[in-house]
């Protein structure tokens, strides 16, 4: 996985496209030092694939309370 600053990202993004859909790379998009996205390839028939599971895993009767117990810990970040 290469790394891209955005500047980079944004003056090559077209040749960025290219990589990922004829070469299947990654790039991780780097902005004053922190990593922020990744450019990726998409991965066909993974809906599919969680319908299956989803099929085969039902949810027992306390998954609800320990989702409920996460959400109440998890802090949400406001976005711009």
């Amino acid at each position: 996985m290469s790394e891209v600053s955005s500047t980079e990202a944004a003056r090559a993004f077209a040749d960025l496209l290219d990589a990922v859909e004829h070469r299947g790379e990654t790039f991780t998009i780097v902005r004053r030092g922190k990593a922020i996205a990744t450019l990726q390839p998409i991965k066909a028939g993974q809906g599919a694939e969680v319908k299956a599971l989803l099929k085969r895993h039902r949810p027992d009767r306390t998954w609800m309370g320990d989702l409920s117990t996460v959400r109440a810990i998890v802090e949400l970040e406001e976005r711009s």
